[in-house]
């Protein structure tokens, strides 16, 4: 496994990680998941502290970041951004040095992508970025576990995802394309991935036998793929352009129409959901989705993160 290759490195970007090891992690994850719900709960980490970093508030992340350490034997400490004002009242290196001192592990959920990367760089253990702007790695780790158990082996397969080219499109597109999938991404012109996710995307394709499709037309991605995928179309920091944005991708609702143009296509969204702009609650609750494993997967996708890192 990769357990001594990953221990005490941060976690940044799924790129952070080669084919082996996002291959062992899954697999850790799955068995992870199995034998919790067999009974079975392993306690490798008793008395290990992990720090959660927080700028942004959650729901999913800092649950299953908070259950998977409990799980380990660990304990967690939530710093709000009120206690912590990294970057505003307290100099994000000198954030970093302190914490150090006090936790075994960082999971830090920021705006800027920049500010994990600092953290990484002052810090004495390992940082995993809960969600930045740039990316959502550990979202991606828990769509992969997901698809996975629904529809088996992830080579050849086909996801398309369906929205704004946003830090979670890039982390899933990267771990897609790693894995030998097809990632299509069906957006306006205007709201595609940034062009360096773009070229570190196709780089990882090229080395890897997956590949990447820019698309406009959401119907044409998702036909005969086996996999839907949304987010909202308005992320947190981005509320001044919710109007322009809906306007922008009016039709581009992964409802029931789209979802029979898939091969047998299984539906993903990361959550929250915007009923009826991005997905239909109908689709949602449909014998298609596997929303809510991949919202439980969080949970096994990350314990078996911090498995490895502590």
């Amino acid at each position: 496994m990769a357990g001594n290759a990953l221990r005490g490195r941060s976690f940044l970007s799924v790129s952070d990680l080669n084919n082996r090891e996002l291959h062992d992690l899954l697999q850790l994850a799955s068995e992870l998941k199995r034998r919790f719900q067999a009974g079975i709960v392993d306690h490798p980490h008793t008395g290990k502290v992990l720090g959660l970093l927080f700028q942004k508030p959650s729901l999913r992340t800092r649950t299953s970041f908070e259950v998977a350490m409990g799980h380990l034997g660990g304990t967690s400490v939530y710093l709000s951004p009120a206690e912590v004002g990294m970057g505003k009242r307290e100099a994000v290196d000198d954030v970093a040095l302190v914490v150090s001192r006090y936790f075994d592990v960082i999971s830090a959920r920021v705006f800027e992508h920049s500010i994990v990367e600092q953290l990484a760089e002052h810090a004495t253990v390992p940082v995993i970025n809960a969600l930045s702007d740039g990316e959502h790695p550990c979202q991606a780790l828990a769509d992969l576990q997901t698809i996975q158990e629904w529809r088996g082996p992830l080579r050849g397969q086909s996801l398309a995802f369906i929205g704004d080219g946003n830090n979670v499109a890039v982390s899933l597109a990267l771990a897609c394309v790693k894995s030998g999938m097809e990632f299509r991404i069906a957006a306006p012109k205007g709201y595609w991935m940034p062009e360096k996710d773009v070229a570190a995307i196709e780089q990882e394709a090229a080395a890897a036998g997956g590949k990447l499709v820019q698309l406009t037309d959401p119907r044409e991605a998702a036909k005969d793929v086996n996999v839907l995928y949304t987010d909202v179309w308005t992320s947190m920091g981005q509320e001044a352009e919710k109007e322009k944005r809906l306007k922008d991708f009016d039709g581009y609702i992964i409802d029931q129409g789209l979802v029979d143009l898939g091969d047998d296509a299984i539906v993903l969204h990361c959550l929250p959901a915007h009923y009826g702009e991005e997905i239909t609650r109908d689709v949602s609750r449909g014998p298609r989705s596997a929303i809510w494993d991949q919202a439980e997967n969080r949970m096994h996708a990350q314990r078996a993160l911090l498995t490895q890192v502590l």
